[in-house]
């Protein structure tokens, strides 16, 4: 083995200088090793108005309020072991002093120099004592450093004590820090026993001794929700909760607040000098739901009272087996729809509401923030999570299918961007079945008529204004997209086709005007299966581009059923209703052409038709109630069109017969057809609906002339 070879140093080296620090001065020039940051920082976490709890970032002094809590604690440890009703608290009118108070039993009067003014002194340092019931005791104090720290760090600091067993109290006064020291006299007292604690912050060691009103209050009321029963006084106002944190879920959210489980861990292991102890930990979990939200979840935690802002083990361990049952629960529809769910759409939008009550824990530091491993902690957290993980699952269907919908929605929202970049591509290609308008610069004056077959398109091409009308040619029925993945819209090269010649792309907002057509009109044979081709070309520009709706851009043209041909004109009727008054005037009719499709219809009738100065313009009152119609007749769920089957049924009346058009509507009338043919012939074009989906209106109807 080599020797460490010599460094050759030029000059003279000095020593370095040996200094040996007092407690006092380290605590007071070393605060963040014991009590965390000294500056002010963002804290996520939650303030309580008088009507619930509003999260936010708060601005956060990690040393003062732990100064401030470190005496809190003191009280609460002497709760643990029965000894303790009430702790009150009052922070002063000018926010600097701050009085802590207990009913405990105190302890003797002789140990508050030690207790407050020297490290490493306390009563919590046997881990194996047990209670009368011989469970090992559950306390947060453990390295007897954080009363003594605040003192320490305190321009003042008054100690009184009311030792229960030996009857007397004394007061003790410490200044600037312990460095000088006043007492009273020991004296019998009356009344209650405990605690009394009266302190200032020093100005020198935290910057500013301002204790924050609102934190402290916030403390105090966190406290009373983790330890039902005890009762807390802040600045006279009282506080109570028996159902302890349930009631903190209840408070963020009255409506989807549950209690998901609330039990104890019981559990033994063998000291380090052998002996067998019981330990025992308990566990209360509640969750409350924001269907609304987006944000990733909330974890409110605490171990011991202590609020574990950093997390640590229990929220890794509770949110990691929570999230594995859900996705085992939903692994079959997941599979069934393509989809792959991930974490967030587990847990976004949910609020964890833990306290875990436990012998030792272990934080990763003296500012108790974060919880680190331990093996009984492990194993209690897997009991409790198995133990009541399947009655939440069978009392929350509903969050399961929004976390499916979520994972759907995710995938959906990917299938947009592709869709977006093959759109922009398709754009800038030629559409080679389109029959384009001429007009170049205002293209807001041009019409697209979407028509059913190659021959409508034939008498199109004859009777079209070349310069603003231009044409598509459908093959067969469009896709009914709602039951389709996006990218099997996108593949479908008709309506890519159509698309790229309106200018249109899928996850991208529509603005006629910056389009090729302003106008979108659906020309189709005047029949069952035409109505059929006009909802479904509803459903596809509704689904991608609702508010085309809104902006009037999309329309359709009524072609004329009949041909008449009296001794002085050519007339085109609509409707059979319209043939009959005609038969019934005075006009003599010389023939009646009937044309069954827009194929049959004479270049005088097709001109007529898109001559109009208007078509049926097809607008929505209610997105929202649209949206409902178009699942109902287009979705993948046929017991709600069997549904609205059984009722026109049971009726005699098809809802066609009872109102004026609305074209999501005429989906009404299509599905009570779809009887005849499939149940997937939903829609028929330009008849009249129900009142009971109130969704999209014809604005102008067109007469024929007579």
């Amino acid at each position: 083995m080599s020797s460490v070879g010599p460094v050759v140093r030029k000059g003279s080296t000095k020593d370095a200088v040996i200094e040996s620090k007092d407690q006092r001065w380290h605590v007071r020039n070393r605060i963040t090793l014991t009590f965390g940051s000294n500056d002010v920082e963002e804290l996520e976490t939650y303030i309580y108005k008088p009507n619930g709890v509003e999260f936010k970032a708060v601005k956060f002094h990690q040393a003062k309020s732990k100064a401030i809590e470190e005496i809190i604690d003191n009280s609460i440890d002497e709760y643990y072991r029965g000894h303790v009703t009430e702790i009150h608290t009052k922070l002063s009118d000018d926010k600097k002093t701050v009085t802590i108070s207990d009913n405990g039993i105190g302890f003797p009067i002789d140990k508050v120099p030690q207790v407050y003014t020297e490290f490493r002194t306390g009563s919590k340092f046997k881990d194996e004592e047990t209670d009368e019931k011989g469970f090992l005791f559950r306390t947060l104090g453990q390295n007897g450093l954080g009363a003594a720290a605040t003192c320490l760090t305190s321009d003042v600091f008054i100690a009184t004590v009311k030792h229960y067993n030996s009857k007397k109290e004394q007061t003790y006064e410490f200044l600037n820090g312990a460095l000088k020291t006043n007492k009273t006299k020991p004296k019998p007292f009356k009344g209650a026993s405990g605690v009394s604690v009266t302190l200032v912050l020093s100005k020198e060691v935290y910057k500013d001794n301002l204790i924050n009103e609102d934190l402290l209050r916030k403390r105090i009321i966190d406290l009373a929700y983790n330890n039902p029963g005890l009762i807390f006084f802040f600045n006279g106002e009282r506080y109570q909760f028996k159902k302890g944190l349930f009631e903190l879920a209840q408070r963020i959210d009255p409506e989807t607040a549950q209690n998901f489980g609330e039990e104890a861990f019981i559990y033994e292991a063998e000291s380090a000098k052998g002996k067998k102890v019981k330990g025992k930990i308990d566990f209360h979990l509640s969750i409350c739901f924001d269907k609304r939200s987006d944000d990733r979840e909330k974890f409110i935690s605490f171990v011991n009272s202590t609020p574990t802002f950093d997390g640590g083990f229990h929220h890794d361990r509770v949110k990691r087996i929570f999230i594995n049952a859900i996705k085992e629960k939903i692994e079959r529809t997941a599979r069934k729809e393509k989809i792959t769910v991930i974490d967030n759409d587990v847990l976004t939008g949910i609020y964890f509401i833990m306290g875990i009550t436990m012998p030792n824990p272990r934080f990763e530091s003296q500012t108790k923030r974060k919880l680190v491993r331990d093996l009984n902690l492990e194993k209690g957290i897997e009991h409790f999570m198995n133990e009541n993980i399947e009655k939440f699952l069978r009392k929350n269907k509903e969050f399961l299918e929004q976390v499916v919908e979520r994972a759907k929605s995710r995938h959906r929202f990917q299938e947009l961007k592709d869709a977006s970049l093959k759109g922009k591509k398709a754009k800038k290609q030629r559409v080679e079945k389109l029959l384009d308008a001429n007009e170049r610069k205002d293209r807001h004056l041009c019409t697209l008529f979407i028509c059913e077959g190659d021959s409508a398109i034939g008498g199109l091409r004859s009777a079209r204004n070349k310069l603003f009308q231009g044409g598509i040619a459908l093959k067969g029925k469009p896709m009914n997209v709602m039951q389709a993945s996006i990218n099997d819209v996108i593949n479908n090269q008709e309506f890519l086709d159509i698309m790229a010649s309106i200018g249109l792309t899928i996850g991208q907002k529509a603005d006629v005007k910056d389009l090729r057509y302003s106008k979108i009109v659906f020309l189709a044979d005047s029949d069952v299966d035409g109505g059929h081709i006009n909802t479904l070309l509803v459903n596809f520009f509704f689904t991608f581009w609702p508010e085309m709706f809104e902006q009037g851009a999309i329309q359709f043209a009524k072609a004329p059923l009949f041909e008449v041909i009296t001794d002085k004109e050519t007339l085109f009727v609509e409707s059979d209703e319209q043939l009959d008054r005609l038969k019934k005037s005075n006009v003599k009719i010389r023939e009646i052409q009937r044309n069954k499709g827009l194929g049959e219809m004479s270049p005088e009738a097709f001109k007529h038709t898109l001559s109009r100065a208007e078509f049926c313009k097809i607008t929505v009152d209610d997105m929202s109630s649209a949206k409902h119609t178009l699942d109902i007749c287009f979705g993948k769920d046929t017991n709600l069109r069997k549904e609205l089957l059984l009722d026109t049924e049971s009726t005699g009346v098809l809802p066609s017969d009872l109102e004026e058009p609305t074209a999501a509507k005429k989906a009404a009338k299509a599905a009570a057809a779809a009887k005849a043919t499939k149940a997937t012939k939903t829609a028929k074009a330009a008849p009249k609906a129900t009142k009971k989906a109130p969704v999209a209106k014809a604005t102008k109807k067109v007469k024929g002339k007579k």
